[in-house]
């Protein structure tokens, strides 16, 4: 397993992660990961996993880099304080790695809720702040309102077909130092890749890197600096198969290939802010709906 630096901590973390976001295979596949090198667990306190990450890694627990999330309703002074000890409870650990600020919410200001999340550094409860799914101006914000300790991390939506990042926030992280943590490198499901494939380009790649098409689309991820990956797998076989997409890169060439080769595409400002206001039923119904379409429509959606 390939290492990168996380910003600039001095600490070097997996490439290669295990993300837990609708993670339901209970401990086996996460320890198998583990013995595969992918010693960093991505969790949050609204993924109803940080039981099943703290069995994981007990007995291993000062081996492992991990990180979890605490919910925006929680963002007051107070209530960060408290979900950091619930998660510490339900982990079962005495610090957290990396504690994120799940996504941005406006009517808590930054400030009260990164003078708590300070607090927690002082208090030996967590080693380094993170943020997920805030953009540019939200991250400006959000490092503005630091006063010890700065943001290391922020964790966002990334991948072969989905590459909304790169319209400014990725080049904006890495200018600063700021880890780029890819959620949903497969996509929310591989189906939404292969339909932005209609050329069978990763097949060529894999084929040609003796790699599986996943490990191709996760290594795609990997190839740009100060990004790692925590795709999910809900089997011991794809755990493994994911861990195997470190330790190697794709060549110059084959990027460009699937760069010409795949219909990938950003969304826009506007397409993001109403994903991001819509409420989690309401998500999962409209990809119920998109599912059925024709594959040329659905990779519209992706």
């Amino acid at each position: 397993m390939t290492y990168k630096s996380l910003s600039n901590t001095g600490v070097s973390i997996p490439e290669v992660g295990l993300g837990t976001w609708n993670y339901h295979a209970g401990v086996e596949p996460l320890r198998k990961g583990l013995d595969a090198g992918a010693l960093f667990i991505d969790t949050a306190e609204s993924y109803g996993t940080e039981m099943v990450v703290g069995q994981a890694v007990a007995g291993v627990r000062a081996r492992v880099f991990i990180a979890t999330k605490v919910c925006p309703e929680h963002f007051r002074f107070r209530s960060v304080l408290e979900a950091a000890d619930g998660s510490l409870k339900r982990l079962g650990i005495e610090w957290i790695d990396l504690y994120q600020l799940h996504m941005p919410n406006d009517k808590v200001p930054i400030e009260e809720t990164l003078a708590a999340m300070e607090q927690l550094v002082d208090a030996g409860k967590v080693r380094f702040i993170g943020v997920s799914n805030f953009s540019v101006a939200q991250l400006e914000r959000a490092r503005n309102a630091t006063r010890k300790y700065r943001i290391v991390s922020n964790q966002v939506r990334y991948n072969v077909v989905d590459r909304t990042i790169e319209a400014d926030l990725l080049k904006y992280c890495q200018a600063n130092g700021i880890t780029i943590i890819a959620y949903s490198p497969l996509a929310r499901d591989f189906q939404s890749i292969l339909d932005c494939d209609p050329d069978c380009a990763l097949a060529e790649v894999a084929r040609r890197t003796g790699k599986t098409i996943a490990q191709v689309a996760i290594n795609w991820c990997l190839c740009k600096d100060g990004v790692v990956a925590i795709p999910r797998g809900n089997s011991t076989a794809h755990v493994v198969e994911n861990c195997g997409a470190s330790s190697w890169r794709l060549t110059a060439e084959q990027l460009q290939f699937l760069d010409r080769s795949i219909r990938w595409r950003r969304r826009g400002p506007m397409e993001t802010f109403i994903r991001s206001m819509l409420p989690p039923p309401m998500k999962r119904a409209l990809g119920i709906l998109v599912q059925m379409l024709p594959r040329g429509l659905r990779r519209r959606f992706k």
